[in-house]
């Protein structure tokens, strides 16, 4: 039985109305430019060709999209908002990058709204980016305004100023790149020569597996050299 939704009044019922349909408009708009791109390539893709699809204006357009590459890329802009989402609500105790990490594998399990590797030629669509150079730039955009946002949470839960304090961006870029680099082989078909490889979920947790298990290594070694330099010092005096 569908819940009874609770009572609001006009004006604000109202404004949620408008903004599910301007969502919903969005969406649209997104979903076309993307399938386009998907069937015809980056080239063959008009602005005009998205609108007609989605069935609004071109004005309609220009005020949620700077050009077709920016709506195609649309759901990414979206992922990088769930991401930072349950960033937010990740324990406050928690290290930045386990809590980053934890959140990305939040997203990756959500089933309600799919990730990336839930979504039909998503591996087409990556490879497709690294090898066209508009649809590259505007995901780098993308992904840096969602970066940007996830260095001002972790500066939140480190209680520091983002523009004096190292750490929010070192975890911050150190992690979302883990992300990247997993993406990008999980497109490139590395499941073919390894099964496991091929469900991103565990890739992801192996490329962040890789990055604490260099970084321990560097810290063991870096202790090493302190301590047999302090040894040397000691004898030569």
């Amino acid at each position: 039985m569908k819940a009874k939704e609770p009572t609001v009044p006009a004006a604000t019922a109202g404004e949620d109305r408008r903004r599910r349909r301007a969502r919903q408009t969005r969406n649209a708009m997104a979903s076309a430019a993307l399938d386009l791109v998907l069937e015809r390539g980056l080239a063959a893709v008009t602005v005009t060709a998205v609108v007609e699809r989605a069935d609004v204006t071109r004005r309609t357009f220009s005020r949620h999209f700077t050009g077709k590459e920016d709506a195609a890329l649309d759901f990414v802009r979206d992922d990088g908002a769930r991401i930072n989402a349950a960033l937010r609500a990740r324990p406050p105790g928690e290290p930045p990058l386990l809590a980053y990490r934890r959140a990305v594998g939040e997203w990756l399990a959500d089933t309600e709204y799919p990730a990336l590797h839930l979504r039909p030629r998503m591996r087409e669509l990556l490879a497709l980016i690294d090898s066209e150079p508009a649809l590259f730039a505007a995901y780098q955009r993308i992904r840096v305004d969602a970066q940007e946002e996830s260095v001002r949470i972790i500066a939140g839960r480190l209680g520091s100023d983002p523009a004096r304090d190292l750490r929010p961006a070192v975890v911050v870029d150190t992690a979302a790149g883990v992300l990247t680099a997993a993406q990008r082989l999980w497109a490139r078909g590395l499941g073919d020569d390894d099964p496991a490889a091929a469900d991103l979920p565990a890739l992801l947790e192996r490329a962040y597996d890789a990055l604490t298990g260099e970084a321990a290594a560097a810290a063991r070694a870096a202790t090493g050299r302190e301590t047999t330099g302090g040894d040397a010092a000691g004898t030569t005096a």
